[in-house]
Protein backbone atom coordinates (compact mmCIF):
# COMPACT_ATOMS: atom_id res chain seq x y z
CA UNK A 1 0.00 0.00 0.00
CA UNK A 2 3.09 2.48 0.52
CA UNK A 3 4.12 1.77 -2.74
CA UNK A 4 1.17 2.87 -4.08
CA UNK A 5 0.49 5.12 -2.28
CA UNK A 6 3.80 7.13 -3.43
CA UNK A 7 3.29 6.15 -7.21
CA UNK A 8 0.90 9.23 -8.26
CA UNK A 9 3.75 11.90 -7.50
CA UNK A 10 6.13 10.71 -9.72
CA UNK A 11 3.76 10.06 -12.17
CA UNK A 12 2.50 13.47 -12.57
CA UNK A 13 5.78 14.78 -12.24
CA UNK A 14 6.95 12.97 -15.14
CA UNK A 15 3.96 14.14 -16.73
CA UNK A 16 4.64 17.56 -16.48
CA UNK A 17 8.64 16.26 -16.89
CA UNK A 18 6.81 15.80 -20.64
CA UNK A 19 4.49 18.70 -21.10
CA UNK A 20 5.35 21.31 -23.37
CA UNK A 21 3.07 23.53 -21.78
CA UNK A 22 4.95 23.29 -18.80
CA UNK A 23 8.29 23.84 -20.58
CA UNK A 24 6.58 26.85 -22.18
CA UNK A 25 5.86 28.35 -18.86
CA UNK A 26 9.39 27.68 -17.40
CA UNK A 27 11.34 29.58 -20.03
CA UNK A 28 8.50 32.56 -19.44
CA UNK A 29 9.18 32.33 -15.70
CA UNK A 30 12.81 32.78 -16.52
CA UNK A 31 12.47 35.31 -19.07
CA UNK A 32 10.10 37.57 -16.75
CA UNK A 33 12.90 36.88 -14.18
CA UNK A 34 15.57 38.07 -16.70
CA UNK A 35 13.94 41.77 -17.07
CA UNK A 36 13.14 42.29 -13.37
CA UNK A 37 17.10 41.31 -12.74
CA UNK A 38 18.20 43.55 -15.60
CA UNK A 39 18.61 47.07 -13.68
CA UNK A 40 19.86 45.57 -10.71
CA UNK A 41 22.59 42.32 -11.67
CA UNK A 42 24.75 41.51 -14.32
CA UNK A 43 25.77 38.51 -13.30
CA UNK A 44 22.33 37.08 -12.87
CA UNK A 45 21.15 38.21 -16.27
CA UNK A 46 23.94 36.40 -17.99
CA UNK A 47 22.97 33.40 -15.34
CA UNK A 48 19.37 33.54 -16.58
CA UNK A 49 20.16 33.92 -20.12
CA UNK A 50 21.55 30.52 -20.37
CA UNK A 51 19.11 29.28 -18.17
CA UNK A 52 16.63 30.67 -20.66
CA UNK A 53 18.28 29.04 -23.34
CA UNK A 54 18.52 25.53 -22.24
CA UNK A 55 14.97 25.34 -21.59
CA UNK A 56 14.16 26.79 -24.60
CA UNK A 57 15.72 23.00 -26.21
CA UNK A 58 12.87 20.36 -25.03
CA UNK A 59 9.90 20.38 -27.23
CA UNK A 60 11.99 22.86 -29.54
CA UNK A 61 9.83 22.96 -32.89
CA UNK A 62 12.61 22.66 -35.44
CA UNK A 63 11.24 23.79 -38.15
CA UNK A 64 9.59 26.64 -37.24
CA UNK A 65 12.80 28.10 -35.34
CA UNK A 66 14.19 27.33 -39.07
CA UNK A 67 11.67 29.47 -40.42
CA UNK A 68 12.54 32.27 -38.12
CA UNK A 69 16.26 31.76 -38.40
CA UNK A 70 15.94 32.83 -41.68
CA UNK A 71 14.08 36.18 -41.54
CA UNK A 72 16.08 39.60 -41.64
CA UNK A 73 15.25 40.21 -38.18
CA UNK A 74 17.40 37.08 -37.57
CA UNK A 75 19.52 36.79 -40.34
CA UNK A 76 21.07 40.08 -39.36
CA UNK A 77 22.11 40.34 -35.75
CA UNK A 78 23.24 36.68 -36.22
CA UNK A 79 25.15 38.06 -39.25
CA UNK A 80 27.09 40.91 -37.27
CA UNK A 81 27.82 38.08 -34.16
CA UNK A 82 29.41 36.26 -36.79
CA UNK A 83 31.42 38.76 -38.39
CA UNK A 84 33.02 39.49 -34.97
CA UNK A 85 33.81 35.81 -35.09
CA UNK A 86 35.32 35.71 -38.35
CA UNK A 87 37.31 39.27 -37.75
CA UNK A 88 39.37 37.30 -35.30
CA UNK A 89 41.31 35.66 -38.22
CA UNK A 90 42.87 39.14 -39.65
CA UNK A 91 43.38 41.21 -36.17
CA UNK A 92 46.59 42.02 -35.08
CA UNK A 93 45.83 42.15 -31.07
CA UNK A 94 46.47 39.04 -29.10
CA UNK A 95 44.07 36.08 -29.13
CA UNK A 96 42.89 36.89 -25.82
CA UNK A 97 41.99 40.13 -26.61
CA UNK A 98 40.20 38.85 -29.98
CA UNK A 99 38.05 36.37 -28.60
CA UNK A 100 37.45 38.72 -25.57
CA UNK A 101 36.03 41.15 -28.43
CA UNK A 102 33.21 38.47 -30.07
CA UNK A 103 31.63 38.15 -25.88
CA UNK A 104 29.52 41.60 -26.59
CA UNK A 105 28.05 40.08 -30.01
CA UNK A 106 27.21 36.76 -28.61
CA UNK A 107 24.13 38.11 -26.53
CA UNK A 108 22.85 39.25 -29.89
CA UNK A 109 21.97 35.27 -30.86
CA UNK A 110 19.34 35.34 -28.22
CA UNK A 111 17.23 37.61 -30.62
CA UNK A 112 16.15 34.31 -32.69
CA UNK A 113 15.07 32.32 -29.49
CA UNK A 114 12.99 34.89 -27.83
CA UNK A 115 10.98 35.26 -31.62
CA UNK A 116 10.67 32.31 -31.57
CA UNK A 117 9.53 31.23 -27.86
CA UNK A 118 7.11 34.54 -27.46
CA UNK A 119 5.18 33.78 -31.05
CA UNK A 120 3.95 31.26 -28.97
CA UNK A 121 3.60 32.71 -25.16
CA UNK A 122 1.28 34.75 -24.16
CA UNK A 123 3.19 36.12 -21.36
CA UNK A 124 5.14 38.83 -23.38
CA UNK A 125 3.30 41.90 -21.36
CA UNK A 126 4.23 40.03 -18.47
CA UNK A 127 8.15 40.69 -19.16
CA UNK A 128 7.47 44.60 -19.44
CA UNK A 129 5.35 44.75 -16.54
CA UNK A 130 8.23 43.05 -14.63
CA UNK A 131 11.18 45.38 -16.07
CA UNK A 132 8.64 48.60 -15.10
CA UNK A 133 8.19 47.12 -11.25
CA UNK A 134 12.16 46.68 -11.05
CA UNK A 135 12.67 50.14 -12.07
CA UNK A 136 9.91 51.63 -9.97
CA UNK A 137 11.46 50.26 -7.37
CA UNK A 138 14.91 51.41 -8.28
CA UNK A 139 13.45 55.04 -8.24
CA UNK A 140 12.61 54.40 -4.90
CA UNK A 141 16.49 52.83 -3.90
CA UNK A 142 17.72 55.87 -5.85
CA UNK A 143 15.96 58.44 -3.85
CA UNK A 144 16.63 56.67 -1.22
CA UNK A 145 20.68 56.63 -1.60
CA UNK A 146 20.58 60.14 -2.49
CA UNK A 147 19.55 61.30 0.76
CA UNK A 148 21.53 58.31 2.57
CA UNK A 149 24.54 57.58 0.35
CA UNK A 150 25.47 54.84 3.04
CA UNK A 151 22.69 52.57 1.31
CA UNK A 152 24.92 52.27 -2.21
CA UNK A 153 25.76 48.81 -2.67
CA UNK A 154 28.70 50.36 -5.09
CA UNK A 155 31.55 51.87 -3.55
CA UNK A 156 32.15 55.87 -4.18
CA UNK A 157 28.92 55.66 -6.43
CA UNK A 158 27.62 58.93 -8.02
CA UNK A 159 24.70 60.57 -6.14
CA UNK A 160 21.55 58.89 -6.62
CA UNK A 161 23.49 55.65 -7.53
CA UNK A 162 22.07 52.40 -5.51
CA UNK A 163 24.08 50.46 -7.97
CA UNK A 164 25.61 49.94 -11.30
CA UNK A 165 25.62 53.86 -12.92
CA UNK A 166 24.11 56.94 -14.02
CA UNK A 167 23.82 55.73 -17.47
CA UNK A 168 22.77 52.30 -17.08
CA UNK A 169 20.09 54.03 -14.74
CA UNK A 170 19.21 56.55 -17.27
CA UNK A 171 18.66 54.41 -19.92
CA UNK A 172 16.10 52.46 -17.79
CA UNK A 173 13.96 55.60 -16.66
CA UNK A 174 14.25 57.11 -19.38
CA UNK A 175 12.97 54.45 -21.86
CA UNK A 176 10.27 53.74 -18.78
CA UNK A 177 9.05 57.18 -19.14
CA UNK A 178 8.96 57.98 -22.47
CA UNK A 179 7.08 53.97 -23.06
CA UNK A 180 4.28 54.85 -20.30
CA UNK A 181 2.99 57.84 -22.99
CA UNK A 182 1.30 55.14 -25.03
CA UNK A 183 -1.09 53.43 -22.52
CA UNK A 184 -1.73 56.85 -20.35
CA UNK A 185 -2.95 58.38 -23.91
CA UNK A 186 -4.90 54.98 -24.45
CA UNK A 187 -6.42 55.44 -21.34
CA UNK A 188 -7.51 58.67 -21.18
CA UNK A 189 -8.72 58.60 -24.36
CA UNK A 190 -11.09 55.44 -22.98
CA UNK A 191 -11.83 58.02 -19.96
CA UNK A 192 -10.06 55.28 -17.68
CA UNK A 193 -8.69 58.06 -15.13
CA UNK A 194 -7.37 56.24 -12.34
CA UNK A 195 -5.29 53.78 -14.34
CA UNK A 196 -4.10 56.91 -16.09
CA UNK A 197 -3.36 58.87 -13.10
CA UNK A 198 -1.32 56.27 -11.71
CA UNK A 199 1.18 55.57 -14.63
CA UNK A 200 1.37 59.54 -15.09
CA UNK A 201 2.43 59.44 -11.00
CA UNK A 202 4.71 57.04 -12.12
CA UNK A 203 6.15 59.13 -15.57
CA UNK A 204 6.36 61.82 -13.01
CA UNK A 205 8.84 59.75 -10.79
CA UNK A 206 10.89 58.88 -13.35
CA UNK A 207 11.26 62.23 -14.92
CA UNK A 208 11.50 63.82 -11.28
CA UNK A 209 14.45 61.71 -10.98
CA UNK A 210 16.26 62.40 -13.90
CA UNK A 211 15.84 66.43 -13.27
CA UNK A 212 16.65 66.08 -9.51
CA UNK A 213 18.68 63.45 -8.77
CA UNK A 214 20.69 61.83 -11.04
CA UNK A 215 20.79 63.79 -14.27
CA UNK A 216 22.32 61.95 -17.67
CA UNK A 217 23.76 63.81 -20.57
CA UNK A 218 22.25 60.94 -22.77
CA UNK A 219 18.96 60.69 -21.12
CA UNK A 220 18.84 64.73 -21.79
CA UNK A 221 19.59 64.35 -25.64
CA UNK A 222 17.42 61.34 -26.55
CA UNK A 223 14.24 61.96 -24.41
CA UNK A 224 13.00 64.93 -26.37
CA UNK A 225 13.74 62.52 -29.46
CA UNK A 226 11.80 59.89 -28.14
CA UNK A 227 9.08 61.98 -27.15
CA UNK A 228 8.64 63.32 -30.63
CA UNK A 229 8.59 59.83 -32.35
CA UNK A 230 5.31 59.03 -30.12
CA UNK A 231 4.02 62.52 -31.09
CA UNK A 232 4.48 61.95 -34.84
CA UNK A 233 3.57 58.40 -34.61
CA UNK A 234 0.34 58.10 -32.32
CA UNK A 235 -0.90 62.16 -32.16
CA UNK A 236 -3.00 65.20 -34.19
CA UNK A 237 -0.66 68.46 -35.00
CA UNK A 238 -2.43 69.78 -32.63
CA UNK A 239 -1.91 67.75 -29.67
CA UNK A 240 1.74 67.68 -30.78
CA UNK A 241 2.25 71.47 -30.69
CA UNK A 242 0.00 71.76 -27.03
CA UNK A 243 2.74 68.98 -26.03
CA UNK A 244 5.35 70.77 -27.53
CA UNK A 245 4.71 74.10 -25.69
CA UNK A 246 3.94 71.99 -22.32
CA UNK A 247 7.40 69.86 -22.58
CA UNK A 248 9.11 73.57 -23.13
CA UNK A 249 7.65 75.22 -20.61
CA UNK A 250 8.32 72.13 -17.60
CA UNK A 251 12.12 71.86 -19.32
CA UNK A 252 11.95 76.24 -18.19
CA UNK A 253 10.44 75.21 -15.16
CA UNK A 254 12.76 72.35 -14.03
CA UNK A 255 15.99 74.21 -15.31
CA UNK A 256 14.96 76.85 -12.70
CA UNK A 257 14.56 74.67 -9.61
CA UNK A 258 17.36 72.01 -10.29
CA UNK A 259 20.93 72.56 -9.94
CA UNK A 260 22.02 69.54 -10.80
CA UNK A 261 20.41 70.02 -14.05
CA UNK A 262 22.03 73.69 -14.81
CA UNK A 263 25.25 71.66 -14.11
CA UNK A 264 24.68 69.07 -16.23
CA UNK A 265 24.30 71.11 -19.14
CA UNK A 266 26.41 73.55 -18.76
CA UNK A 267 28.99 70.76 -19.14
CA UNK A 268 28.31 70.75 -22.81
CA UNK A 269 30.09 73.80 -23.36
CA UNK A 270 32.69 73.90 -20.66
CA UNK A 271 33.99 71.04 -21.16
CA UNK A 272 33.89 71.46 -25.01
CA UNK A 273 35.80 74.55 -24.25
CA UNK A 274 38.82 72.87 -22.04
CA UNK A 275 38.79 70.53 -24.74
CA UNK A 276 39.80 73.09 -28.03
CA UNK A 277 40.99 75.19 -25.12
CA UNK A 278 43.87 72.27 -23.80
CA UNK A 279 42.97 73.05 -20.17
CA UNK A 280 43.00 69.46 -19.01
CA UNK A 281 40.82 66.20 -19.84
CA UNK A 282 37.13 66.19 -19.77
CA UNK A 283 34.32 63.75 -20.90
CA UNK A 284 33.30 65.62 -24.07
CA UNK A 285 36.95 66.19 -24.94
CA UNK A 286 37.99 62.81 -24.92
CA UNK A 287 34.85 61.76 -26.66
CA UNK A 288 35.49 63.62 -29.48
CA UNK A 289 39.37 62.47 -29.66
CA UNK A 290 38.49 58.85 -29.60
CA UNK A 291 36.11 59.33 -32.59
CA UNK A 292 38.70 61.72 -34.18
CA UNK A 293 41.40 58.91 -34.00
CA UNK A 294 38.35 56.03 -34.63
CA UNK A 295 37.23 57.88 -37.95
CA UNK A 296 41.87 57.68 -38.94
CA UNK A 297 41.73 54.39 -38.07
CA UNK A 298 38.81 53.58 -40.31
CA UNK A 299 40.59 55.57 -43.08
CA UNK A 300 43.28 53.28 -42.99
CA UNK A 301 40.75 49.68 -43.33
CA UNK A 302 38.18 50.79 -44.63
CA UNK A 303 36.65 48.09 -46.18
CA UNK A 304 36.44 45.19 -43.74
CA UNK A 305 38.47 47.05 -40.40
CA UNK A 306 41.44 45.93 -38.55
CA UNK A 307 39.67 42.77 -37.45
CA UNK A 308 37.73 41.96 -33.88
CA UNK A 309 39.35 43.53 -30.52
CA UNK A 310 41.86 46.15 -33.05
CA UNK A 311 40.64 49.20 -31.27
CA UNK A 312 42.41 49.17 -28.06
CA UNK A 313 45.76 47.97 -29.84
CA UNK A 314 45.62 51.15 -32.21
CA UNK A 315 44.77 53.33 -29.42
CA UNK A 316 48.14 52.24 -27.53
CA UNK A 317 49.84 52.87 -31.13
CA UNK A 318 48.18 56.13 -31.46
CA UNK A 319 48.78 57.37 -28.12
CA UNK A 320 52.72 56.94 -28.28
CA UNK A 321 53.08 59.15 -31.14
CA UNK A 322 51.26 62.39 -28.93
CA UNK A 323 51.88 63.65 -24.97
CA UNK A 324 49.15 65.24 -24.80
CA UNK A 325 46.49 63.73 -22.15
CA UNK A 326 43.36 63.62 -24.08
CA UNK A 327 44.99 61.95 -26.97
CA UNK A 328 47.24 59.82 -24.90
CA UNK A 329 44.12 58.26 -23.42
CA UNK A 330 44.13 54.48 -24.17
CA UNK A 331 40.57 52.82 -24.88
CA UNK A 332 39.29 49.74 -25.94
CA UNK A 333 35.53 51.33 -27.13
CA UNK A 334 35.25 54.82 -29.03
CA UNK A 335 32.30 55.53 -27.28
CA UNK A 336 30.40 55.54 -30.63
CA UNK A 337 28.27 52.39 -31.70
CA UNK A 338 29.62 52.65 -35.50
CA UNK A 339 32.69 53.86 -35.12
CA UNK A 340 33.20 50.78 -32.55
CA UNK A 341 31.88 48.37 -35.55
CA UNK A 342 33.80 50.10 -38.23
CA UNK A 343 36.94 50.15 -36.81
CA UNK A 344 36.98 46.19 -36.42
CA UNK A 345 34.49 45.35 -39.73
CA UNK A 346 35.05 48.20 -41.68
CA UNK A 347 32.25 49.06 -43.66
CA UNK A 348 31.24 45.72 -44.24
CA UNK A 349 30.21 45.61 -40.69
CA UNK A 350 28.62 49.13 -41.01
CA UNK A 351 26.25 47.62 -43.20
CA UNK A 352 25.47 44.87 -41.25
CA UNK A 353 24.65 46.78 -37.94
CA UNK A 354 22.36 49.14 -40.01
CA UNK A 355 20.78 46.46 -41.63
CA UNK A 356 20.06 44.68 -38.33
CA UNK A 357 18.59 48.17 -37.01
CA UNK A 358 16.56 48.88 -40.36
CA UNK A 359 15.02 45.32 -40.06
CA UNK A 360 13.99 45.67 -36.31
CA UNK A 361 12.63 48.83 -36.82
CA UNK A 362 10.64 47.66 -40.29
CA UNK A 363 9.38 45.14 -37.54
CA UNK A 364 7.51 47.25 -35.46
CA UNK A 365 5.48 49.53 -37.78
CA UNK A 366 1.50 50.03 -36.87
CA UNK A 367 -0.32 50.88 -34.03
CA UNK A 368 -0.58 49.03 -30.89
CA UNK A 369 1.46 48.87 -27.17
CA UNK A 370 3.86 46.00 -28.37
CA UNK A 371 4.99 47.78 -31.98
CA UNK A 372 5.16 51.16 -29.99
CA UNK A 373 8.08 49.38 -27.10
CA UNK A 374 9.49 47.76 -29.73
CA UNK A 375 10.04 50.84 -31.83
CA UNK A 376 10.96 52.69 -28.89
CA UNK A 377 13.63 50.13 -27.81
CA UNK A 378 15.25 50.14 -31.10
CA UNK A 379 15.11 54.37 -31.67
CA UNK A 380 16.70 54.81 -27.88
CA UNK A 381 19.42 52.45 -29.29
CA UNK A 382 20.24 54.11 -32.18
CA UNK A 383 20.23 57.41 -30.91
CA UNK A 384 22.17 56.64 -27.46
CA UNK A 385 24.78 54.90 -30.06
CA UNK A 386 25.71 58.00 -31.15
CA UNK A 387 27.74 58.82 -27.65
CA UNK A 388 28.02 55.00 -26.41
CA UNK A 389 28.70 51.46 -27.93
CA UNK A 390 25.40 49.98 -26.70
CA UNK A 391 24.49 47.20 -28.60
CA UNK A 392 28.11 45.65 -27.11
CA UNK A 393 27.49 47.25 -23.87
CA UNK A 394 25.75 44.57 -21.38
CA UNK A 395 23.09 46.45 -20.00
CA UNK A 396 21.76 48.65 -23.03
CA UNK A 397 22.68 45.37 -25.00
CA UNK A 398 20.44 43.66 -22.85
CA UNK A 399 17.42 46.13 -23.18
CA UNK A 400 17.57 45.87 -26.42
CA UNK A 401 17.59 42.11 -26.92
CA UNK A 402 14.60 41.91 -24.63
CA UNK A 403 12.98 44.69 -25.95
CA UNK A 404 13.28 43.66 -29.98
CA UNK A 405 12.78 39.70 -28.91
CA UNK A 406 9.77 39.57 -27.32
CA UNK A 407 8.07 42.37 -28.52
CA UNK A 408 9.01 40.86 -31.97
CA UNK A 409 8.22 37.55 -31.31
CA UNK A 410 4.40 38.44 -29.62
CA UNK A 411 4.06 40.24 -33.45
CA UNK A 412 5.44 37.22 -34.92
CA UNK A 413 2.19 35.28 -33.27
CA UNK A 414 -0.30 38.08 -34.59
CA UNK A 415 0.91 37.68 -38.13
CA UNK A 416 -0.28 34.17 -40.18
CA UNK A 417 2.72 31.84 -40.55
CA UNK A 418 3.63 31.02 -44.54
CA UNK A 419 1.80 27.88 -44.39
CA UNK A 420 -1.35 29.46 -43.22
CA UNK A 421 -1.55 31.90 -45.94
CA UNK A 422 -1.71 28.91 -48.56
CA UNK A 423 -4.80 27.76 -49.21
CA UNK A 424 -5.40 24.23 -49.12
CA UNK A 425 -3.63 21.89 -50.83
CA UNK A 426 -4.88 20.55 -54.66
CA UNK A 427 -5.23 16.80 -55.25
Amino acid sequence: MSALAGHPAPTLLARRWRDPAAWRTTVDVVAILLAASLPWSTSLVSILGVVMLITMLPFLDLARLLQILKRPISLAPIALFLLALVGTLWSDAAWGARLYAVGPAAKLLVLPGLFYHFERSERGLWVFTAFLASCVLMVGMSTAVAFNPALALKANADRGIFVKNYIDQGQEFSLCAVALAYPIAQLLRARRFAPAALLTAIMIAFLANMIFIVVSRTALVTIPILLAVFGLIHLKWRANLLIAVSALALGLAAWSVSPQLQAKVATFTSQYQDYRNDRGVTSIGERLEFWRKSLRFFADAPLIGHGSGSTRHLFELAASERSDLAAGTVVGNPHNQTLNVAVQWGTLGVIILYAMWAVHLLQFRGDGLVPWIGLLVVVQNIFTSLFNSHIFDFHEGWMYVIGVGVAGGMLLRSKPKPDETQGPAVT
